[in-house]
């Protein structure tokens, strides 16, 4: 199998990130801030290792305003339900991702708040000095996709938040497909909900929000947190009140060390798939009937979104998956791209490229749209 899915979740993974989930398994007993045994203490320091490790990677100074979750899904509800109030209005881009959309348009529907869509210029981009003719006195909240799961445009987060800012208007930054690949550091972003199992290398079942100190939201649960035991109420104090239950210390051990290797490596793998994202829409873009989704003129991730000829995009995933390729067709969980790309009704053939994949299995999967769009 020649994976391309690394926009769902990067394989493989690198050695240490299994050697530590499993080590964590075997080695240690006992579970984070509840308790004073060595096992209990071990896990807390792998807790407040990635933390920190995480903080480093966002620029941020106050590594206790990160806190655990299960996923960036679940960072992006956490914020989303956590923050807004009855009859506040929300910006959005046009690309987001139903883990930004279905909590808003849940909210929309119930009458708690109201949705207006930021749209793009001609590369997919949203335009940073048209952010002030969208805001009201209503305006709550931003939420913007970084990096596009479709077609992997990066939007100009970092000017965005300024402008919002010039408001009092905060930006939460949905960082699912930049974490990892892209400089966070240099975006002013008051929240940012991160995943452990893609650009950083990590194992499933674990993601991060950044909040700033500014905000304070919401819990969505509340429980033990092995502080303030004496207190029946949710302690007030960042990263306790939103990681409530026993954390999913396996997972965060290894999340640290896919971390590290992000640390090492992130700007040596940008390059990368970079140089092999323009391989195959260079190739994919010479086959008659293939159309090849997003801007050449526009930063993106390592992601390419194309259709062969009239074929459902389903359709032409299994066959190519009949060739030894692992890819995903559909609509990625983003319709509100799909619409504006027009292919909301057959979706899309998504390769993801990770730091991995070979130009070989670049050019194999080329020859193998070639074949399939002869027949």
């Amino acid at each position: 199998m020649i994976y391309l899915d690394n926009a769902a979740t990067t394989y493989p993974k690198p050695p240490e990130v299994a050697k530590a989930v499993s080590g964590v398994m075997t080695h240690i007993a006992g579970n984070p801030g509840r308790g004073g045994h060595p096992g209990a203490i071990a896990g807390g320091r792998i807790m407040e290792n990635c933390r920190r490790r995480l903080s480093q990677l966002l620029g941020k100074q106050d590594e206790s305003r990160i806190a655990f979750t299960s996923g960036c899904t679940d960072a992006l509800n956490t914020a989303i339900r956590g923050f807004l109030h009855r009859g506040d209005e929300v910006l959005v881009s046009y690309a987001e991702h139903n883990a930004v959309m279905r909590p808003l348009t849940t909210l929309a529907k119930q009458g708690q708040i109201t949705l207006k869509t930021l749209m793009p210029d001609g590369n997919g981009r949203i335009d940073p000095a048209s952010i002030g003719k969208h805001i009201t006195g209503n305006t709550a909240l931003c939420v913007l996709c970084h990096g596009g799961n479709v077609t992997g445009v990066i939007q100009p987060a970092g000017e965005i938040a300024d402008e919002l800012h010039r408001y009092g208007i905060p930006l939460l930054l949905d960082a699912a497909q930049t974490a990892g690949r892209e400089d966070l550091t240099r975006i002013d972003a008051d929240m940012i909900a991160l995943p452990g199992h893609k650009g950083l290398m990590g194992p499933m079942g674990v993601g991060a929000l950044y909040v700033c100190r500014e905000i304070a939201l919401r819990p969505l649960r509340t429980g033990g947190t092995g502080s303030m035991s004496e207190s029946m109420e949710q302690p007030d104090m960042m990263p306790d009140l939103l990681e409530s239950g026993t954390p999913p210390l396996p997972a965060i051990a290894g999340l640290l060390q896919g971390v590290k290797f992000v640390h090492n490596h992130m700007g040596a793998m940008g390059m990368y798939e970079q140089h092999l994202l323009k391989v195959l829409r260079t190739g994919l873009e010479k086959i008659p009937g293939v159309t090849v989704y997003g801007s050449k003129h526009a930063p993106c991730t390592a992601v390419c979104a194309f259709n062969i000829g009239d074929l459902a995009s389903g359709e032409a995933a299994d066959l190519l998956a009949g060739k030894g390729f692992a890819l995903r067709g559909g609509l990625h969980c983003a319709p509100s791209i799909h619409t504006y790309l027009g292919t909301l009704e057959r979706g899309a053939v998504r390769a993801g490229i990770g730091p991995y994949n070979t130009e070989d299995e670049i050019e194999a999967l080329i020859r193998a749209v070639w074949d399939i769009a002869r027949g």
